[in-house]
């Protein structure tokens, strides 16, 4: 999720708490969207991995982690779920979560009006934010 515009830039659905699912997720968005300055995440054992870690390393991308009872940084993704279970997986039944989530993902991103925003939609304030540092 970029931060400041809480526009979903990749994800993964996984059962089990191997950091392969999240190095997937974060290459398809480096690749998508460029490198990102920083990157924060919660004290997870896919995030601390030895191989999560060095893909950011890799990348040049500087690793901001949560400490312990830091909720606040992480309130924008714990609201974004929030919002998916909400409007999505509890109203619905679906044969796979990943049909389920794709088809969510893209509606918020595109499509859902955003309260923080006017009623602007998170990828198009993503959008408008890159062409205009870029102009810069």
């Amino acid at each position: 999720m970029d931060w400041h515009s809480r526009a979903v830039l990749a994800w993964r659905l996984s059962n089990t708490l191997d950091a392969d699912f999240c190095i997937a997720a974060l290459e398809e968005a480096m690749n998508r969207y460029g490198v990102p300055e920083i990157f924060n995440t919660d004290q997870g054992s896919q995030f601390t991995s030895l191989e999560f870690t060095q893909a950011l390393k890799d990348a040049g991308v500087a690793i901001s982690m949560d400490g312990k009872g830091r909720w606040m940084d992480s309130v924008f993704i714990e609201r974004l779920w929030r919002s998916v279970k909400w409007e999505c997986v509890y109203l619905r039944e679906f044969e796979t979560g990943s049909q389920a989530l794709g088809n969510w993902f893209h509606f918020y991103n595109e499509q859902r009006p955003h309260t923080a925003f006017d009623g602007r939609r998170p990828m198009g304030v993503y959008r408008d934010g890159h062409s205009a540092s870029k102009a810069a």
